[in-house]
This record gives structure tokens, C-alpha cells and sequence, in this order.
């Protein structure tokens, strides 16, 4: 083995070396850290969503208001975009883009060898090594999936706080006016028992605001331009720069002698005169 081959050795040992980093808390943080907290968050969601264990807030009416006397358009499953088609589109494509994207940087770091940007091997115990591809891929999913059951359990607190009618409520309550001796306009209707409609759909007319679909989207695409600005815009120091920094720095100081100006010393001398 040559020179040449044992210094091309050596370098590369130590780069590894350099681009790995021993943790022993990686692993405890987050399976006893980070996902206890995302089990909560997901069954803080289920119970939201699947369950009426939080009671939505019964807002009254007046009687034959035209503010929700508009036509019942018709169940959700049937509108142009479905909630569950708008739900898998706003929790699979960002998922796709964030693999695609992470694994096309990975690949581009390993294939141009810029390792001094890429970040470093976490060694967990003595056997254990977490790639950075799996690292920052499990990282942005994690983030973009709390994020997501978080932004659900607000937009379902706020619909069970406000309890704002669908502009279709009357439509779906059915009300009896002659039973609840409807005479005036001006009259309010607070009762629970007031409607005589499917139950089920009035529970869904009572939720309306704020809108889960466009919270869910507005989180969806908030949260793919602030991935790609950060991925795109992280602050990187270029090669020339630190090797021109390392030169200024290895460069011995110059001592440059005082040159003494004829003024001055005119003026020193008639100073010393004067005093």
C-alpha cells in the first residue's frame, strides 16, 4: 500500500469519524418523550371528532330568520371536492414532498461530497446508527403531523365553543312554529329540543366556524413553503470564504513605522515657545 493510498485512507476514516456523533438520548426522548405526546394529541383528537364527550354550544334562532332559511345543499360526500378526498390530499402530498425532497438533498450531498453541510450520524448506544436522511425525514413528518392533529383540535374547540348555525340550519332543524307558538318574527328559540330533524345532521349544522377544510389546507401549504424556504435559504458559509478568512488569519501582523507631519511638529514647537 502506498503513501497516496494510506493518506486517502486516513482522510476518509476521519471524515467519518467527524460526520459521526454519539447520543444516548435520542432514542429515550423520543419514544418516552415525543410520542407520548403525539398519543395524546391523536386521542385528544378521536375524542373531538368521533365522540360527544365535549357538548357543542346550542345557539338559538329567531323565528323564520332568513339568515338560515337557505336551501340544504346536500350531504358533504356529494360536493365537487369531497372532505375526504381535500383530508388525504392535505396529509399525503405534503408527506410525498417531504420524502422526495429529503432523499433528493441527501443523494445531491453524497454526490457532490458536501459533508461539511450535511449533518452528522447520531451513534445511540454501541451498536445502533441513525442516518441523517432518516433523522431529518422522521423530524419533518413528526412536526408536520402534530401540527396537523393540533391544528384539528382547535378548529373542533372552536366549532364546540361558538356552535355557529350553517346558513342551511333551519332547513335540517325542521322546526314546529306552531308547537313553539311562533307569532312574531322578534321571537327567540334557545330550546335543545326545538328541532325535529336528523339528529346527526343538525349536530354537523351547529359546527361550522371555523372551517375545518380550510384550516387543515391553509396549515397544509403553510407549513411546505416554510419547509422549502428553510431548506432553500439556510445560511451556508462558501468554501472561498472560510479558506479567506483562514488566510487573514495566518497572516503575521505588519508594523508600519509613525511618519511624523511637519504641522505637528510646527505645532509642538511654537507650543513650547508659548509655554
Amino acid at each position: 500500500m502506498t503513501c497516496l493510498e494510506n493518506e486517502s485512507l486516513g482522510n476518509m476514516i476521519s471524515s467519518s469519524r467527524h460526520q459521526t456523533r454519539r447520543s444516548y438520548t435520542v432514542l429515550p426522548c423520543f419514544i418516552l418523550v415525543e410520542m407520548v405526546i403525539m398519543a395524546g394529541t391523536v386521542m385528544l383528537a378521536y375524542y373531538f371528532e368521533y365522540t360527544d364527550t365535549f357538548t357543542v354550544n346550542v345557539q338559538g334562532f329567531f323565528c323564520y330568520e332568513g339568515s338560515y332559511r337557505k336551501p340544504y345543499p346536500g350531504p358533504e360526500d356529494s360536493s365537487a371536492v369531497p372532505p375526504a378526498l381535500l383530508y388525504a390530499l392535505a396529509a399525503g402530498v405534503p408527506v410525498l414532498v417531504i420524502i422526495i425532497g429529503e432523499t433528493a438533498v441527501f443523494c445531491l450531498q453524497l454526490a457532490t461530497r458536501d459533508f461539511e453541510n450535511q449533518e452528522k450520524t447520531i451513534l445511540t448506544g454501541d451498536c445502533c446508527y441513525i442516518n441523517p436522511l432518516v433523522r431529518r425525514t422522521i423530524r419533518f413528518l413528526g412536526i408536520y403531523a402534530f401540527g396537523l392533529f393540533a391544528t384539528d383540535i382547535f378548529v373542533n374547540a372552536g366549532q364546540v365553543v361558538t356552535g355557529n348555525l350553517a346558513p342551511h340550519f333551519l332547513a335540517l332543524c325542521k322546526p314546529n312554529y306552531t308547537a313553539l307558538g311562533c307569532q312574531q318574527f322578534t321571537q327567540f328559540i334557545s330550546g335543545v329540543h326545538a328541532c325535529t330533524g336528523n339528529p346527526d345532521l343538525i349536530m354537523r349544522a351547529r359546527k361550522t366556524f371555523p372551517s375545518k377544510e380550510a384550516a387543515l389546507s391553509v396549515y397544509a401549504a403553510t407549513y411546505l413553503t416554510v419547509v422549502c424556504v428553510v431548506n432553500n435559504f439556510r445560511g451556508r458559509q462558501p468554501e472561498h470564504e472560510n479558506s479567506h478568512m483562514e488566510n487573514l488569519a495566518q497572516m503575521p501582523m505588519i508594523s508600519i513605522p509613525r511618519v511624523e507631519s511637519p504641522l505637528e511638529k510646527n505645532h509642538i514647537t511654537a507650543f513650547a515657545e508659548v509655554t
